[in-house]
C-alpha cells in the first residue's frame, strides 16, 4: 500500500481500520505486516498486506516491495489535489520502471477520506484509468466511517485471481482477441453436437461444470432473454450461439463479474495468460520400462462421439473440411497428409471411422505426451468428468510379464519391417491398409508415411497391428529399430542382392532374441531368382528355424489379403507358440482360419455400427 506521506493521504489508517474495524486514535507512520487468513476472505486465499513508509524506509525497501507485489494499492486523498496528481507523475512510473512490461503488477486507485466531501474524485481518476492499462479499478473509501474498507481488500484479491486486463480492452468495450480465441474453444467443446449452438441440456452440463450447479429452468430463460434484448444473431432454435456466448461474457466483465470468466476460463484449463497450463496438457503418467501406453474403452467411447459430432454427412469418413472442423479446437493442425497413408481411408482418400480410432491409438502408443495434449484439447477430462486425461491411458504389464505367463492383456502389436532398399518394404505397409499396387502409384513421396496401422481379428479378438518401416541403415540400428514384438525381414524375390541384407540383421541382432522373426518374399508375381547368398532363402529358415519364407504380392486387381498380417499379429500375441508351432503348419492354418472366419464377423458388426450411425 503506497501514498504520499505529505499529504497525509491515510494509507495507514485504512489498514488499521481494516484489521480492528474501527477508526485508530493514533496512527504511527508505518502499520506492521499483517496477514488475513484464507478462511476470511472472500475468495479463500491468504492475503498478505504490506504498508509502506518514506519516513522509515529507503528507495532500495521499496524497490523489493514492488518486486515481492502482486498487487498495489495507490492511495490518494479525494480533498487533496496534489496527492492525485502524485499518482500519475510518481508512483505509476516508479512501479512500471520496476516491474517488466509483459508481467506488470495491477493497480488500484484509492480515494480516501471520503467522508470530508461531499463530491466525487471520478470525474479526474477516470481518464488516469483510461490512460493506464494496468490499473485494475478505482475505489473511495472513509477509513473513519470505515466505508469500502473490506470491498478495497476485496478488490485487491480480485485483481490478482480475476484480473480485467487480459479479458477486456477497455478502449474498445469489447474483448480480446486472446479472450475470443480462449472462449470459442470453449464453446466448441460444450456444442457436444455441433451444431454451433448450446441447448438447454449443454448449457447446463456447462453450468454443472463450472459453477456445480444446474441452472433452472426460468434462470435459462432469463440468460437468453438478456441476450434477446441486446442482440439479434445470439440466440437460435432457442439456443445461445456462439455470439451470444461472448456477448453474455462480455456483460459478465462489464458488470463487474469477471470472475465468472475466469472460473470458466480455469475449468477449461487456462491460465492468466490464456494459455492452457502445462498441468492441465500434460498430467502425470509414470511409465515404467518395457510398458506401452493404449487409450481405454472410456477413450474410445469419447473418440467415437468426436467423431459422430464432426462426421456431418454420416458417410462415416472424414472429409477434409470435417477434420478442420474438428481440430479448430487446437492451436495448430496436428494431423498431416503422411496420416491418409498411415491408416485406412475411403475410395476419396477420406480417413474412415476405422482409420481416424488407428491413428488416435498409434499416437497413444508411440507418442503418449502428444496423445495427452490432443485429448486436453478435445476437453476429455471436461465432458467425461475425469481428474485428468491421464484417465483415458492403460499403462500395459511389463512385457517380460506377458511371456513368461504366455498371455497378454495389450490391444495394439509393433511389427518393425526390415529390408534392403527397394525391396518392396512401404508396399508391405501400403497393402495392410487395402491398397493394392496402382492405388499406392498415386501417392504423393512427400506424403509417405513410415508406419501402417489397422485392425486385425485374433481367435475372435480385435487387435490392432502397427507397421513400421525401418530405414535400411545396417550399421545404426537403434533401440527404437530393434524394441517391436515381431519382426518383418523382406526382401525382392526378382532382386539377387536383396536377401543378403535380411540374412546379415537377423543374424546381428534377432538370432538370439525372443522376438518372433518372418521372412517375407515380396514381389512374388515376379520371377524368382537365386539371390547370390551362401544359403537360399529357404536353407536359411530351415537353418535358424524360422517359417518358411511368406510370399507376398500387391500387384493384384484386388485389395491384398489381411492374412499374413493376421498371422504377424497372432505371433506378436503368442511369441511362445509360434516357436512351438514351428514344425508343423498348424500355427499359420489356425491364424488363418481365424483370421477369416472373425473378418466377415468383425465387417457384418462394422455394417451394424453404420446402420446405427
Amino acid at each position: 500500500v503506497f501514498g504520499d506521506i505529505k499529504s497525509k493521504v491515510g494509507k495507514t489508517s485504512l489498514i488499521m481500520s481494516l484489521v480492528s474495524e474501527e477508526f485508530p486514535d493514533e496512527v504511527p507512520l508505518r502499520a506492521e505486516e499483517i496477514t488475513i487468513p484464507a478462511d476470511v476472505t472472500p475468495e479463500r486465499v491468504p492475503t498478505h498486506i504490506v504498508d509502506y513508509s518514506e519516513a522509515e524506509q529507503s528507495d532500495e525497501q521499496l524497490y523489493q516491495e514492488i518486486s515481492k507485489a502482486n498487487v498495489i494499492c495507490i492511495v490518494y486523498s479525494v480533498n487533496n489535489k496534489k496527492s492525485i496528481e502524485k499518482v500519475t507523475s510518481h508512483w505509476i512510473p516508479l512501479i512500471n520502471d520496476r516491474t517488466d512490461k509483459d508481467s506488470r503488477v495491477p493497480l488500484i486507485l484509492v480515494g480516501n477520506k471520503s467522508d470530508l466531501v461531499e463530491h466525487s474524485s471520478m470525474e479526474t481518476i477516470l481518464p488516469i484509468m483510461n490512460q493506464y492499462q494496468d490499473i485494475e479499478t478505482c475505489v473511495e473509501c472513509s477509513a473513519k466511517n470505515l466505508k469500502n474498507i473490506s470491498e478495497l481488500f476485496y478488490y485487491a484479491q480480485k485483481a490478482v485471481l480475476h484480473p480485467t486486463g487480459p479479458l477486456y480492452c477497455p478502449e474498445e468495450k469489447e474483448l480480446k482477441p486472446s479472450c475470443i480465441k480462449a472462449l470459442t474453444r470453449i464453446f466448441k467443446v460444450s456444442d457436444l453436437d455441433n451444431d454451433g449452438i448450446l441447448n438447454d441440456n449443454e448449457l447446463n452440463f456447462f453450468q454443472r461444470t463450472c459453477f456445480n450447479t444446474p441452472l433452472a429452468p426460468q434462470a435459462l430463460e432469463d440468460v437468453k432473454n438478456v441476450v434477446r434484448r441486446n442482440m439479434n444473431d445470439g440466440v437460435k432454435d432457442n439456443g445461445l450461439t456462439l455470439k451470444g456466448f461472448l456477448f453474455l461474457h462480455t456483460l459478465f466483465i462489464q458488470r463487474g463479474r469477471h470472475e465468472t470468466t475466469w472460473t470458466v476460463l480455469r475449468r477449461f484449463g487456462y491460465d492468466d495468460d490464456l494459455e492452457l497450463t502445462q498441468e492441465y496438457l500434460f498430467p502425470l503418467l509414470k511409465i515404467p520400462p518395457d510398458c506401452t501406453t493404449e487409450l481405454n474403452h472410456n477413450a474410445y467411447l469419447f473418440l467415437q462421439s468426436v467423431f459422430d459430432k464432426h462426421d456431418k454427412d454420416r458417410d462415416c469418413a472424414l472429409s477434409p473440411e470435417e477434420v478442420k472442423d474438428l481440430f479448430k479446437v487446437f492451436p495448430y493442425m496436428p494431423w498431416g497428409p503422411d496420416v491418409n497413408n498411415t491408416v485406412c481411408t475411403n475410395e476419396q482418400g477420406w480417413i474412415t471411422y476405422q482409420g481416424y480410432l488407428s491413428q488416435w491409438t498409434l499416437t497413444t502408443y508411440l507418442d503418449v505426451q502428444r496423445s495427452l495434449e490432443y485429448l486436453g484439447y478435445l476437453g476429455y477430462s471436461i465432458i467425461y468428468e475425469q481428474e485428468s486425461q491421464a484417465a483415458a491411458i492403460t499403462v500395459t504389464r511389463n512385457k517380460r510379464i506377458d511371456l513368461q505367463k504366455k498371455q497378454t492383456q495389450r490391444s495394439v502389436f509393433r511389427c518393425n519391417v526390415l529390408g534392403a532398399r527397394d525391396s518392396g518394404k512401404s508396399g508391405f505397409l501400403q497393402a495392410f491398409l487395402g491398397r493394392n499396387l496402382q492405388r499406392q502409384r498415386r501417392i504423393r513421396e512427400d506424403h509417405k508415411s513410415f508406419y501402417a496401422i489397422s485392425t486385425t481379428y485374433v481367435y475372435g479378438q480385435e487387435k490392432y497391428l502397427l507397421l513400421h518401416e525401418v530405414m535400411p541403415d545396417f550399421d545404426f540400428l537403434s533401440e527404437a529399430d530393434l524394441a517391436c514384438d515381431v519382426v518383418c525381414l523382406v526382401y525382392d524375390v526378382n532382386n539377387p542382392r536383396s536377401f543378403e541384407y535380411c540374412a546379415k540383421v537377423y543374424k546381428q541382432y534377432f538370432i538370439d532374441s525372443k522376438t518372433p522373426c518372418v521372412v517375407i518374399a515380396a514381389k512374388s508375381d515376379l520371377h524368382e531368382v537365386r539371390q547370390h547368398y551362401s544359403l537360399s532363402p529357404h536353407e536359411f529358415c530351415r537353418k535358424h528355424k524360422l517359417h518358411p519364407p511368406q510370399p507376398f504380392t500387391c500387384n493384384s486387381t484386388e485389395a491384398p489379403s489381411k492374412d499374413l498380417y493376421t498371422r504377424l499379429t497372432t505371433m506378436a500375441m503368442y511369441p511362445h507358440m509360434a516357436q512351438a508351432d514351428l514344425k508343423n503348419s498348424t500355427f499359420w492354418l489356425r491364424a488363418s482360419v481365424g483370421a477369416t472366419v472373425f473378418a466377415v464377423l468383425g465387417f457384418a458388426m462394422y455394417r451394424a455400427l453404420l446402420k446405427q450411425r
